[in-house]
């Protein structure tokens, strides 16, 4: 049986040789890259690299401030997952993301959890407002309207 996506955005990520602990599962660390890994990916492709040199680098300067995780069954092979992931809360100057580690066909959740990004000055490092542009963006993966 496939996921249907309601919310949010699939991923596709590998994982690597190295991803794998002693015992041949996935780290459990290695599940914070997996997320970063799609989370990368799909802003990349959707015209917001994190790129220091491009002009709008100061307005996607993000801090994870908190990510919790529940683990349901090792990942134990090298090859693809997805990385389903979605908008649970949009505020002035923070994100937070749920997420989902499948299987690549969709049908295991291998684990989830949450992940709060709060948006920072370059300069200051203190928190700053999420400007017009970013929260567009950011709006496509809202959970709810």
């Amino acid at each position: 049986m496939t996921t249907v996506l309601r919310i949010g955005h699939i991923q596709p990520v590998p994982i690597h040789f190295e991803d794998l602990d002693a015992m041949g599962v996935v780290h459990n660390g290695r599940y914070v890259l997996l997320l970063e890994r799609a989370l990368s990916a799909y802003w990349a492709g959707h015209g917001w690299p994190f790129d220091p040199t491009r002009p709008q680098f100061a307005e996607i300067f993000f801090v994870v401030r908190e990510f919790a995780i529940t683990y349901h069954l090792p990942v134990t092979t090298v090859g693809e997952v997805a990385v389903h992931f979605w908008v649970e809360h949009l505020g002035t100057t923070s994100v937070v993301y749920g997420f989902r580690v499948l299987s690549g066909d969709q049908t295991v959740v291998h684990a989830e959890g949450r992940r709060v990004q709060v948006k920072i000055d370059p300069a200051t490092l203190r928190p700053s407002p999420i400007g017009d542009t970013v929260r567009e963006a950011i709006a496509t993966l809202l959970s709810t309207p």
